[in-house]
């Protein structure tokens, strides 16, 4: 049998597979800092005071993904093109969740009914890399290679998901619920079907690198549908819940230390 570690572990020990893990998840985190930049570049004047947080949610987004090309480079490896079906936030834009590249490509400003989808957008995916850090965080926190980057951005990213749902509630209490909670359903569930097939596409790819038997790749798929199935089911109510977090004003001051220190590069 194998378990959530021993999978990474056996991911991390391999340079190929390392180096995709952090590529996929370096391109990911910039594409992340570019619309967060681009948003609070657009934000409309009543939501002003969002702006800072919407900048600093973003200049965290870049530093993590300078933080998984600092690893690469750790280990003399060079980032990979990520494939196409393993492209997260490309398959939620092309799957209209979000707000449209062509809209914070242009200069108008946004509406409050897209600041509305930007957060519910990112409730719900920060929603899922705050668990997904946290696994990592769990199992990987004291490792000598990626312990200090696993625990720093598994903290950013639980900020992150304060943030959003803190903001989203203010705004619920402005008149926006009914609005939030359709767009938060309508996230969660484009979500759910994305993060299975960028999983079944990684673990293939990570599968063929790393040769896994028939047998292995196959139990790893059904546990990735058994997860799907799951949250079809009910388990996506978990990204759409909102509650006040005990960490207020979570993006309030400055972004934590640079990721351009010695122990990163």
């Amino acid at each position: 049998m194998f378990s959530a570690k021993s999978l990474f572990q056996e991911i991390l020990d391999h340079d190929e597979t390392f180096r995709l893990f952090c590529s996929v998840a370096a391109s990911g985190e910039a594409q992340g800092g570019w619309e967060n930049a681009r948003i609070a570049a657009l934000v409309p004047e009543s939501q002003r005071t969002l702006a800072p947080k919407i900048t600093r949610h973003g200049a965290d987004e870049d530093k993590h993904g300078r933080i998984f090309n600092a690893l690469l480079r750790k280990r003399g490896l060079e980032p990979v093109e990520v494939p196409s079906g393993a492209d997260y936030t490309m398959l939620l834009e092309r799957g209209g969740i979000g707000l449209a590249h062509e809209k914070l490509k242009a200069d108008e400003p946004l509406t409050v009914e897209d600041i509305v989808v930007y957060l519910a957008h990112s409730r719900v995916t920060e929603q899922r890399a705050s668990e997904q850090m946290g696994l990592l965080r769990r199992h990987f926190a004291d490792h000598p290679d990626i312990g200090r980057a696993v625990k720093m951005i598994s903290d950013d990213e639980d900020n992150h998901l304060a943030y959003c749902q803190e903001e989203l509630l203010r705004l619920a209490a402005a008149g926006h619920g009914r609005a939030i909670q359709r767009t938060l359903r309508e996230c969660a569930l484009a979500e759910i079907r994305v993060h299975r097939d960028v999983s079944l596409a990684v673990m293939a790819a990570m599968g063929r690198v790393l040769g896994w038997p028939k047998a292995k790749a196959a139990a790893l798929a059904a546990g990735i549908h058994a997860v799907y199935l799951y949250e079809r089911l009910g388990g996506w109510r978990r990204m759409v819940s909102l509650r006040m977090p005990e960490r207020r004003d979570a993006l309030g001051g400055p972004a934590a230390v640079s990721p351009e220190s010695p122990e990163f590069a």
